[in-house]
């Protein structure tokens, strides 16, 4: 019985200890490997987009539509200005992959084809699709840029809450 005590009290101070150490390396989850959300907060977020109206619309001078807005919201919600880049799909994946962009729209649905290469937001929003059936849309970022991820997720959220 003493000795069991003894080692719950052991387990229980190298838990704290640990506890501490931890907290004092400044570890903060989520994090982005190659930190980038912290580059882009009061700097600019490079934002790849492929045409797909009415979630990204580029026949006019700036791009509009709805992802473009809710981006422009996000990236004023951490203090950036926003830099577009047009592409196809597999472009902007692949600049996506070696950190050239920050973030990827243009109405992808959850049954993208790039989730095997991307990171991809949580459905914020339905779209009905050619066929007549519905589809939660998404966003791609890059993989590992969790602290990102999160942000943008929290901030689509808020933005499109009570929306479908």
């Amino acid at each position: 019985m003493r000795a069991t005590r003894r080692l719950r009290s052991a387990a229980v101070a190298l838990a704290a200890a640990a506890t501490i150490a931890l907290a004092g390396c400044g570890i903060t989850i989520p994090s982005d490997v190659d930190g980038t959300l912290d580059r882009a907060t009061d700097g600019v977020l490079e934002v790849g987009i492929t045409p797909n109206p009415p979630h990204v619309d580029t026949s006019g001078e700036q791009p509009t539509g709805t992802e473009i807005a809710l981006v422009t919201s996000f990236a004023g919600s951490i203090g950036a200005s926003v830099a577009w880049t047009e592409g196809s799909e597999q472009s902007l994946v692949q600049l996506l992959e070696i950190g050239e962009l920050d973030l990827v729209v243009g109405g992808f649905t959850e049954q993208t084809p790039w989730s095997d290469r991307v990171a991809v937001t949580r459905a914020y929003a339905e779209a009905a699709q050619p066929d007549g059936s519905t589809s939660g849309l998404v966003m791609l970022a890059p993989m590992g840029e969790n602290a990102l991820l999160s942000a943008l997720e929290r901030h689509l959220d808020a933005e499109t809450e009570g929306q479908s």
